[in-house]
């Protein structure tokens, strides 16, 4: 896209957006530009501001709107379907209302005030929605932790964000593993003491700061007036993996997400008001926050609201579900839609599927075989697949097919979304016409794009405007195609994607190097069948330690403690050295060849010692292919 192009649709942006704004509630009108922002750290401090001095609540919006005005109250805003099949709930937007002006009178009876952070550890029940919901109808900021990482990733997130109260749930299932949350939570406090709210089922007490849920709703009142915050206060704080391993809580504000995820939500999945929807994401990630709770709400969409697992009880599970609810849009990860192809059709076909209308892929790019077997298997070829690329920062889809809009090619991310403007760079920064592969860049921002990294505004700038002045960067490669189609090829930086889940290997390392038989340990990716990637760990020993078996088990536990289940390493590889530069720079492009067993490295003329190479190739690990 030329720059001409650019500056043309830069003046339809406005309008379009300003037209889609009449649609929502606000309390005070904007007053200035709609958009106003700075791309350019050479020219000052980055911001970005969307229809700022307007007053609104996200929440009214999505609740007090649907029930009141457009007379929904007894449509059902989720179909909750428990871990265990038979283990459900309907609750009504009328319901949901009731319950999040309930839990919004608690908090504030906790004393939580507008701008305070709440952190939200929850499995996936109405609850967590309910939570989420009343933070924002009194203007406080909520920090969604998913429910899968460790106590130590939790209290990270607590002391960083100053959250002032955690909301937590003593248990629930995860397949058949018990995942005792209130446990996990107990141990986070300890290192940081706060209060807590507690939700549900019998565990060890704490009188001084527990309090259970259902005891605090007892006689509260279900009327609660919403607090009108302007159109830039923060909405909520979700942290997302940094390549410095230091986790960065990403900031969204009110006015402009909202907008944003209600109108890709409306048009990525040609939403019409008898659609039942399910995306299979938990609420712990940005998927869940924008399309399961903000997206759907805000459109007066019903939705499944999943618990379990794709495999459990059996394989068949998804389309068991497609079928009890007749969902017409699902939306899931290439990651289980290669889990399920490793069965076969037999377990899909089991199911009819007649109700589905639009598939979507999120997370990952998806591989062309995964995206022909959805297409063909899940879909039987009669269901447009759109392949959504947008990220924890992005808020919402930023590259995406609009179905039976634009002609599929399996595996690409399509085009950019209204008003999103890419470009491709060279290393020197230069904008590459036609068919290109370089960095992937937004030159302009979108109403949902975050507004900085909570508490640190100069990481925020840093990490997404140094590097090319003018241009806020992905950190992902793109190719785009003679059709002008782009295609993600994977994170530049030192970020996996194992199972959509990005990770940092700097974070995986630190995680390592904390043993004390670790002196060094570098990180790689390794191609996985299902994950995508798979986790490949190379580690130097202290003097007269000898590898083994237990040794590998405590630095497994260890990432596990540290991060959490989905960063344990696949594969720990004793390296007695590890290949530098002779400026001490670990290459960690030769470590990927090793784990990958290539023997073709390409230039290691810079190596200090390349004798190191052939110990390593035959040192690795039983199991690695």
């Amino acid at each position: 896209m030329g720059h001409h192009n650019g500056l043309s649709l830069c003046f339809l942006i406005p309008e379009f957006w300003g037209d889609i704004a009449k649609d929502f509630y606000w309390k005070s009108k904007h007053t200035g530009q709609f958009m106003d922002y700075n791309f350019d750290v050479t020219k000052g401090e980055i911001y970005i501001k969307c229809m700022e001095g307007a007053t609104t609540n996200i929440c009214y919006n999505v609740l007090d709107c649907n029930v009141h005005e457009r007379r929904l109250g007894d449509k059902v805003a989720f179909y909750w379907e428990g871990n265990e099949p038979g283990d459900e709930m309907t609750v009504t937007y009328r319901e949901l209302l009731q319950q999040v002006c309930q839990f919004a009178n608690v908090l504030k009876s906790q004393g939580v005030k507008k701008g305070d952070r709440v952190s939200i550890y929850m499995p996936m029940v109405v609850e967590l929605v309910v939570a989420m919901l009343a933070c924002v109808r009194i203007g406080a900021v909520h920090s969604i932790v998913f429910a899968g990482f460790s106590a130590e990733s939790l209290c990270e997130r607590i002391l960083d964000s100053q959250c002032s109260l955690l909301i937590t749930a003593d248990g629930f299932y995860r397949g058949d593993k018990l995942i005792n949350l209130k446990v996990i939570a107990d141990d986070a406090l300890q290192k940081c003491r706060d209060s807590v709210c507690v939700w549900f089922r019998q565990v060890p007490w704490n009188p001084e700061v527990d309090q259970c849920w259902l005891s605090l709703l007892s006689g509260v009142s279900e009327e609660c007036e919403p607090e009108w915050c302007d159109s830039e206060d923060p909405l909520f704080i979700l942290y997302t993996s940094g390549s410095t391993g230091k986790p960065k809580g990403v900031l969204h504000t009110i006015g402009g997400y909202m907008l944003y995820v209600a109108t890709t939500f409306k048009l990525v999945f040609d939403y019409h008001p008898d659609d039942v929807y399910w995306c299979t994401a938990d609420i712990g990630w940005i998927t869940g926050h924008s399309y399961i709770t903000y997206g759907p709400l805000a459109n007066g969409a019903t939705s499944v609201l999943f618990e379990g697992l794709p495999t459990y009880p059996d394989v068949s599970r998804m389309w068991e579900i497609v079928d009890k609810y007749q969902v017409t849009k699902f939306y899931t990860a290439p990651t289980a839609i290669r889990l399920l192809m490793k069965y076969g059709s037999e377990p899909v076909q089991k199911y009819k599927r007649d109700s589905l209308k639009v598939l979507g892929t999120v997370g990952e790019p998806i591989n062309p075989e995964a995206w022909q077997w959805y297409y063909s298997v899940v879909g039987e070829k009669r269901c447009p697949v759109v392949d959504t690329f947008w990220q924890t920062e992005t808020g919402g889809h930023v590259l995406t097919p609009l179905p039976a809009a634009t002609p599929m090619k399996p595996g690409s991310a399509t085009f950019p979304f209204f008003g999103v403007v890419p470009a491709i760079l060279n290393e020197s920064g230069e904008e590459l016409e036609g068919p290109s592969e370089g960095y992937l860049v937004f030159k302009q921002p979108w109403p949902g794009v975050m507004r900085t990294v909570y508490g640190n505004h100069q990481r925020f700038e840093t990490t997404y405007f140094e590097q090319f002045p003018g241009y806020y960067v992905t950190g992902d490669g793109c190719r785009r195609d003679k059709d002008g189609y782009y295609w993600i090829t994977g994170r530049i930086d030192d970020m996996l994607n194992v199972s959509g889940h990005l990770l940092s290997t700097a974070e995986v390392e630190s995680a390592l190097v904390e043993h004390e038989a670790v002196v060094e340990a570098a990180v790689v990716s390794r191609p996985h069948p299902v994950k995508g990637e798979s986790l490949y760990c190379f580690v130097t020993l202290t003097d007269g330690v000898s590898f083994s078996r237990t040794l590998e088990a405590q630095l497994k536990k260890q990432v596990r403690e540290k991060i959490g289940a989905i960063a344990t390493p696949d594969f720990i590889q004793n390296a007695p050295g590890l290949p530098k530069t002779r400026s001490g720079k670990i290459m960690r492009r030769v470590l990927r060849k090793i784990a990958r067993n290539e023997r073709d490295l390409g230039d290691v003329s810079t190596l200090a010692d390349s004798s190191v190479i052939e110990l390593l190739f035959q040192n690795r690990c039983c199991g690695a292919v």
